[in-house]
């Protein structure tokens, strides 16, 4: 199973980025707060990125990082987000 991750917006904004995950390539991205089986508490660092602590404990996993510009957010990843 090839898991990755990717630093996108969310849907529609320019707003900065989240970290977004998926466990297989043919899955959409979705925030990593979707996963809590993986996700991590952020660090308590004022304007600190959402989802650094969780990209590292990833990144030690073997996960791999997808650069942001070949992907974006889908309209269903952003739909899951607001329904939780």
């Amino acid at each position: 199973m090839m898991q990755q991750m990717c630093w996108l917006s969310q849907f529609g904004t320019t707003d900065r980025k989240i970290l977004h995950l998926r466990t297989a390539p043919s899955q959409p991205w979705r925030p990593y707060t979707a996963f809590p089986q993986y996700a991590v508490p952020d660090y308590p660092i004022p304007g600190g990125s959402k989802g650094w602590a969780t990209y590292q404990k990833l990144r030690l996993a073997g996960w791999v990082l997808v650069a942001s510009a070949t992907e974006t957010p889908t309209m269903a990843d952003e739909y899951d987000e607001l329904a939780s």
